[in-house]
């Protein structure tokens, strides 16, 4: 456990009347998931904005980096989904100013089959936070890397979806798939789910396979890419075993400069929304050209020698800030 800390990050910090929930998902694992639901709760906290992590994972990873062991004894989401137990009791103190977290275990495994016979079984996030929305500035939920029940809690609990992706050609295809089902889940369980944006993460600028990825995802997706870009970073991967985000670890790395530039921007974007009553996965392209878009950067990515075979359509214009924020 580290010691509650107080900081302030100069910035927008206007109130939200409900949380704005955001799931952090892709069905492939090692995208950065995790790493960004940590730092990006821990700096919108920072930024002033009372925040709520979900760590709705089996693995418990999200909890074990916020600074809590393995318990057997502690209340998890588990207890929420199957049992009914009350959120709140569930809720933990993250020792950050602003922070909470609802923590998770193995014991999500088994929810993962127990929900399947339960009534609304969809639905029992959505409605286990419901209660709470009010609390919070923001929600952020660290989706399983599978597209399965509690992913699906999560997708129909949340208002949009923030998809990180690795800057690697295999990340490419599995971001097809999950806009694929993104289409479908609008159609059904949830027909207001946006596109919160597409993060890339673990960039190289000394790799030309990297700066390709990132070039072709801006010209497909436009302003629904982040401008922020996470580099590989070694703060980041030492912060989760000393419990605690990279900014409380290492304020001056370029991991923890990143994840602050992401909050400031992820704030700008829903006072931008609500200011002017526009959804920002209603700009561009849209959930479904945006699945054929995903599909065709698979394919322009595959021969690297070629460069960037797509002309941008707009809203790229920021590819220079992907070298600039890596290291």
């Amino acid at each position: 456990m580290f010691l509650k800390i107080s900081a302030k990050l100069a910035a927008h910090t206007g109130d939200l009347a409900l949380a704005r929930i955001i799931a952090i998902a892709n069905q492939k694992g090692g995208v950065g998931k995790t790493t960004t639901a940590v730092n990006l709760g821990a700096s919108l906290a920072a930024s002033e904005q009372r925040t709520l992590v979900i760590d709705c994972d089996p693995q418990g990873n999200t909890t074990s980096a916020l600074g809590f062991p393995k318990d057997p004894a502690r209340r998890t989401l588990y207890q929420t989904l199957i049992l009914d137990e009350p959120i709140e009791r569930v809720t933990l103190d993250a020792q950050v100013e602003g922070l909470d977290l609802i923590p998770s275990d193995r014991n999500l495994v088994g929810a993962a089959v127990e929900l399947v016979g339960m009534e609304n079984r969809e639905y029992r996030l959505k409605a286990a936070i419901a209660g709470i929305t009010d609390k919070y500035n923001y929600i952020l939920i660290d989706c399983p890397p599978a597209l399965d029940l509690l992913t699906l809690n999560a997708l129909a609990a949340c208002d949009s979806v923030l998809v990180p992706i690795q800057c690697e050609y295999l990340a490419l295809e599995g971001v097809s798939e999950l806009l694929d089902t993104l289409m479908r889940l609008r159609r059904t369980i949830n027909p207001s789910l946006a596109i919160e944006g597409i993060l890339l993460t673990m960039y190289d600028d000394r790799t030309t396979l990297s700066k390709q990825v990132a070039a072709d995802l801006r010209s497909f997706f436009g302003t629904q890419v982040f401008e922020t870009v996470i580099p590989r970073n070694v703060r980041l991967a030492e912060a989760p075993s000393h419990g605690m985000p990279v900014m409380f670890y290492d304020i001056h790395s370029k991991g923890a400069e990143s994840y602050i530039q992401l909050a400031k921007e992820v704030i700008v974007n829903a006072q931008k929304r609500v200011g002017k009553g526009t959804e920002r996965a209603d700009q561009g392209s849209g959930t479904q050209s945006a699945a054929a878009a995903t599909a065709g950067a698979s394919s322009s990515v595959s021969t690297p020698t070629t460069g960037n075979n797509v002309a941008p359509t707009g809203g790229g214009g920021t590819s220079g800030s992907a070298g600039s924020g890596s290291e």
